[in-house]
């Protein structure tokens, strides 16, 4: 099982960036993924999931309305769509999966927004 993100880089405030996370050894269609984030000196936050199953969507409260996760079965990636950044969404961003009860994770990619 294998992850990378990536597509993160420097914007300025209310831009839009889309990270892309591609996925190999399993199914992205088949599996919880999500995203979460780390800022410095701050706790890692979950931004946004896919539960198993596929039929509902989760969102931190910080990004709710801005943010939007998916996937492309065609080429197994799993997207985080970024609208209207803000200076509060720079953090290193890192998608993960569950499988079978146990989490992969992908090396992140760093966003920076600034004012």
């Amino acid at each position: 099982v294998q992850l990378q993100a990536y597509g993160g880089g420097s914007v300025q405030t209310g831009r839009s960036l889309r990270l892309s996370c591609a996925a190999s050894g399993f199914t992205v269609g088949t599996h919880a993924i999500g995203w979460f984030r780390q800022a410095p000196g701050k706790e890692r936050e979950e931004v946004a999931c896919i539960p198993t199953g596929g039929i509902s969507t989760y969102y931190g409260g910080s990004v709710k309305g801005r943010f939007t996760i998916s996937r492309g079965s065609a080429n197994n990636t799993v997207y985080l769509q970024m609208n209207s950044l803000k200076p509060e969404d720079t953090a290193v961003y890192s998608c993960y999966a569950i499988l079978e009860s146990r989490a992969y994770w992908g090396k992140g990619t760093q966003v920076t927004v600034s004012s």
